[in-house]
């Protein structure tokens, strides 16, 4: 009982910090940089990186992307340096993928190291900023839109997991996950895309959607391959940061992946629109 009121407060501050900083663009890109240097922190650990680098990269891409007219006055340039970050990322992710799907463990020499953190954490939190900035000017509504679909996804993929999951998914990295749970997950992101679509006024319920399909697919890819690092690693959790839960990583990683996936949509979509 104890654990479990533990776990609510620890995730009700997390939910109510994230709520309130998005309704303030500054207060957002403060809170998501926070979060940054704690995620790769804890990452680091994962990984068995004890650089400090990776926090320059990120310091750097954070500020160069979170401020870039600021900076040089001008939008010159940001539209082909954003496509560049985007294609890396991707690629990095499609990597951790193949290797998700690796008997053999993720493979760790130096260069991937700094890649990962590069590419696969750093460039996440650039790309939810830019999701908030998708109409040029902010608007949080389609980043809220996408945590929520992530938290309705992951709820709906335990309950649904947990009462009715029969065949695993991927048993020898997460032995809790269900084909089923991952199908309910789904069903109900599908479902909330609806409702998100009426109140925001956004984007169209088809494209809500598709990014509800993206956020369930690899959101769960990303949760599994935080699995299979925290496994190598030997440990349960990326941290004790939020009691209950464990890391900050644990709770960001779903969205940490999807991101530049719901970036790439979200530029085809205007970009055919």
């Amino acid at each position: 009982m104890k654990e479990t009121l533990v776990r609510s407060l620890s995730g009700l501050v997390y939910v109510s910090l994230l709520l309130i900083c998005l309704c303030f663009e500054h207060a957002l890109i403060a809170l998501f940089f926070v979060f940054g240097l704690i995620c790769i922190g804890e990452f680091k650990k994962l990984i068995q990186l004890k650089s400090n680098i990776p926090y320059f990269i990120f310091i750097s891409l954070y500020a160069v992307f979170g401020y870039w007219q600021t900076i040089l006055n001008t939008s010159t340039g940001l539209n082909e340096t954003t496509q560049i970050l985007l294609v890396l990322s991707i690629f990095v992710e499609l990597f951790l993928i193949k290797d998700l799907f690796s008997k053999k463990s993720i493979p760790l020499f130096a260069t991937k190291r700094f890649l990962l953190t590069t590419f696969y954490l750093s460039s996440a939190f650039v790309f939810l900023i830019l999701i908030a900035n998708y109409y040029e000017d902010y608007n949080p509504d389609i980043l809220l839109g996408a945590f929520i679909l992530v938290w309705v996804n992951d709820s709906f993929a335990y309950l649904v997991g947990k009462n009715f999951g029969k065949q695993k998914l991927f048993e020898i990295i997460s032995p809790k996950k269900t084909v089923e749970g991952f199908l309910g997950g789904l069903f109900f992101s599908c479902v909330a895309s609806y409702f998100i679509a009426t109140f925001t006024g956004t984007l169209t319920f088809t494209s809500w959607l598709i990014l509800s399909i993206i956020v369930s697919v690899f959101g769960t890819l990303g949760d599994l391959i935080e699995s299979k690092f925290k496994r190598q690693a030997n440990v349960k959790d990326s941290g004790i940061i939020m009691p209950g839960h464990g890391g900050l990583l644990d709770r960001l990683d779903s969205i940490i992946f999807a991101a530049p996936f719901i970036y790439l949509f979200l530029r085809i979509l205007n970009y055919v629109s």
